[in-house]
């Protein structure tokens, strides 16, 4: 059973930085495709970043391009978020997600229900 648990949430104020991490277990990492969502107090969860299994695929919602960078470190077992340039907008819990993938290892995923495994989620807040 794949358990993922998502670190580095916390309470930054606008323009700064944090960097969420999600460790991975129980599974063989690189036979997944990883993304990140993001819940806001009142809204629907919401696609925020993906990255394929094999790390060379990458996208990435409107409001976090140029922002927001996923990645993955083969040897930890762990995928990133690295934010910048945060505003009180991307105030929200963070969840971390994987999808076992057959394919090439090159595709990525968007939506929620394609996701096979959810972490628990960390809080990120953005004061102004």
């Amino acid at each position: 059973q794949v358990q993922l648990v998502e670190s580095g949430g916390g309470l930054v104020q606008a323009g700064g930085s944090l960097r969420l991490s999600c460790a991975f277990s129980g599974r063989i990492f690189s036979n997944y495709a990883m993304g990140w969502f993001r819940q806001a107090p009142g809204k629907e969860r919401e696609f925020v970043a993906a990255l394929s299994a094999s790390g060379r695929s990458t996208y990435y919602e409107d409001f976090v391009k140029g922002r927001f960078t996923i990645s993955r470190d083969a040897a930890e077992n762990t995928v990133y978020l690295q934010m910048n340039s945060l505003t009180p907008e991307d105030t929200a819990v963070y969840y971390c997600a994987a999808r076992l993938t057959y394919s090439s290892g090159s595709s990525v995923y968007t939506a929620y229900h394609e996701y096979n495994y959810w972490g628990q989620g960390t809080q990120v807040t953005v004061s102004s």
